[in-house]
């Protein structure tokens, strides 16, 4: 219902923020993430998620579209509510949850203050498949210009192989020839993983 909110930055805490619209104060929930992203700047731009249940609306803010998603996704799992979302999305990065996920490691979303093993366990089964599709959704990374290595990276953890090796492989293949096109990259990689 409510996708955005572009307004004044009327209060900012650890777990909330109010934004002010056109006269009307917006009360959005906040992971740690979200705080630390946002600047003290007058003027700000934020992602929402409208919760709405029988007895409450509740809004959370977001700097980044891509972690509204794995918000999102995280909801959607049988026992993981709103609060339990937020919690791990302010425990890790919300790479570090994808990557979790996408990966299949239970002891890092067990890690999270309120998960048990199940829990870990099912929102790992649940999102699985789902998460890939948002690997590529964060916003332009300004750490690596090369798209053909990032395409070659989503497409080996597509076909199951561990991001962190995958990254190691993929710049060892481009240290050698920064020219490959992404088909080739994913060749080589496949011969050294």
């Amino acid at each position: 219902m409510i996708d955005h909110l572009r307004g004044r930055l009327v209060e900012k805490n650890p777990t909330y923020v109010v934004v002010e619209c056109h006269g009307v104060g917006y009360f959005l929930n906040i992971s740690l993430h979200t705080f630390s992203l946002l600047k003290d700047e007058e003027n700000i731009h934020i992602y929402t998620h409208l919760l709405v249940k029988e007895d409450s609306h509740t809004l959370f803010g977001f700097v980044e579209r891509s972690e509204r998603e794995i918000f999102r996704l995280l909801i959607s799992v049988s026992g993981v509510g709103s609060s339990t979302a937020r919690t791990m999305l302010s425990s890790l990065s919300p790479a570090d949850v994808r990557d979790a996920i996408a990966s299949g490691d239970v002891a890092s979303i067990q890690a999270i203050k309120g998960i048990g093993a199940k829990t870990a366990q099912r929102v790992i089964l649940d999102l699985k498949d789902k998460i890939l599709k948002v690997l590529d959704m964060g916003e332009v990374s300004t750490e690596s210009n090369n798209t053909n290595k990032e395409e070659a990276l989503s497409a080996l953890e597509v076909l199951g192989f561990a991001r962190r090796q995958s990254e190691k492989v993929v710049e060892k293949v481009l240290s050698q020839d920064a020219s490959l096109s992404v088909e080739n990259i994913i060749k080589q990689a496949l011969k050294n993983l």
